[in-house]
């Protein structure tokens, strides 16, 4: 704070891939601001939705049994193109309520059948999963652990992000009887946009749930659309007992998050009277953010942007891969769907990344430093085959710069 209060950046208005600051300039936003604006700026059809809905009841608590229809229907919509479409959903404002739901709710679910001392979670490194207490405690980049005078939530255990036999080992460790889950992003995501193999990551979830735990995708960033499938899991095949969502499913254009509960974890809520899982947000089942996310849906199902994220994964990384003649570029590294990361020869010199994305942003386009020294890749799916070679002269005149 000490060093940005006098020297913000300040973003005024945006259009399709791109944004402007308050003088008129152009920025090409190679991140979709943070992961999230997946069907682009300026989308005149979501806003129509949200301001008919903001008219007739903009929200009511969604508290015991009271409910508006908004989060019914989009409940519906996502369980649908979830792996079990039986699945139910828990809505909430963001990424982080997600995770700290999801973590509660797997707790609770232990608790109701008569499993109690099932409280450890196995978490990656390099993972990030919000800034909530779990989130924070179970967050793989140390930075975002330190400073609080001890743990947040203890039980947390740490891996590397790709040996699935640390997993067995971690296991092992705890004691099986005592694994209450582990937390997956598909794609490591602030931590570097890392991705792992599908074999990976299907021995991890066997492993998990063979010691009679939860597996949990966080697909706060890899869903609706970012990873070429409406979830992560769905590409690769998974059978996740708890998936994590929120940014792609407004795109940003209100505040929504959630989680997707298999039908085995949901279960013994709806069918034992009397069981109540004490937990909400002020604003879960916001009915005008319900309704943004349904147009969301929309325009993904229409403009078939699933498709074009699986196609962009290749666009993508062939049109940076030239970036690797410069000194400052290690690599570039290839993500899923429409993610990608330039990795800089950092060496020493840990402001690099910082320096490097300013400027790339003096060159014209945003992006943002991710765990690692890396620069994140994750453009609007909207984004054509010239915006996507736009987008590598832009990143190429900013590091060249350096």
């Amino acid at each position: 704070m000490s060093k940005v209060q006098h020297n913000p950046f300040i973003v005024d208005r945006g259009e399709g891939i791109y944004v402007y600051d308050e003088a008129g300039r152009q920025y090409l936003d190679a991140a979709a601001s943070l992961w999230y604006m997946n069907v682009g700026y300026g989308r005149e059809e979501i806003v129509d939705a949200m301001a008919a809905q903001l008219r007739k009841l903009p929200a009511f608590h969604t508290f015991i049994e009271y409910a508006t229809r908004p989060p019914i229907d989009l409940a519906n919509r996502i369980a649908a193109v979830s792996p079990d479409p039986g699945s139910k959903v828990f809505f909430g404002s963001g990424g982080s309520d997600a995770v700290d739901t999801a973590a509660k709710m797997a707790r609770r679910y232990f608790n109701a059948i008569g499993e109690p001392q099932r409280t450890v979670f196995i978490s990656r490194e390099w993972a990030y999963h919000g800034m909530h207490p779990y989130g924070t405690s179970m967050g793989g980049m140390e930075p975002n652990r330190t400073g609080y005078s001890g743990e947040l939530v203890a039980d947390v255990v740490f891996v590397p992000y790709d040996d699935a036999e640390a997993v067995d080992k971690a296991i092992d460790h705890a004691g099986a009887d005592r694994i209450a889950g582990i937390f997956v992003e598909p794609v490591i995501g602030a931590g570097g946009v890392r991705p792992v193999s599908a074999d990976y990551l299907t021995s991890v979830q066997s492993s998990i749930k063979s010691a009679g735990g939860l597996y949990v995708s966080d697909e706060v960033i890899t869903g609706f659309g970012r990873a070429g499938a409406w979830f992560a899991a769905n590409r690769y095949g998974l059978d996740p007992d708890l998936i994590t969502f929120a940014k792609g499913v407004t795109c940003g254009y209100a505040p929504l998050g959630g989680v997707i509960a298999s039908p085995k974890v949901a279960a013994p809520f709806f069918e034992t009277p009397g069981l109540m899982f004490r937990h909400g947000y002020t604003y879960s089942g916001h009915a005008t953010a319900c309704a943004a996310g349904l147009v969301v849906m929309d325009i993904l199902e229409r403009e078939d942007l699933l498709a074009r994220a699986a196609e962009l994964e290749d666009e993508l990384y062939q049109a940076l891969l030239p970036l690797e003649e410069l000194d400052v570029v290690d690599h570039i590294r290839r993500g899923v769907g429409a993610l990608a990361a330039v990795q800089l020869s950092v060496g020493d010199d840990e402001t690099l990344p910082f320096r490097a994305a300013a400027a790339c942003r003096e060159a014209g386009i945003l992006t943002r430093a991710v765990g690692g020294g890396g620069l994140q890749v994750s453009p609007p799916l909207i984004m054509t085959s010239e915006q996507v070679a736009e987008m590598a002269g832009l990143f190429r005149t900013g590091l060249e710069s350096l």
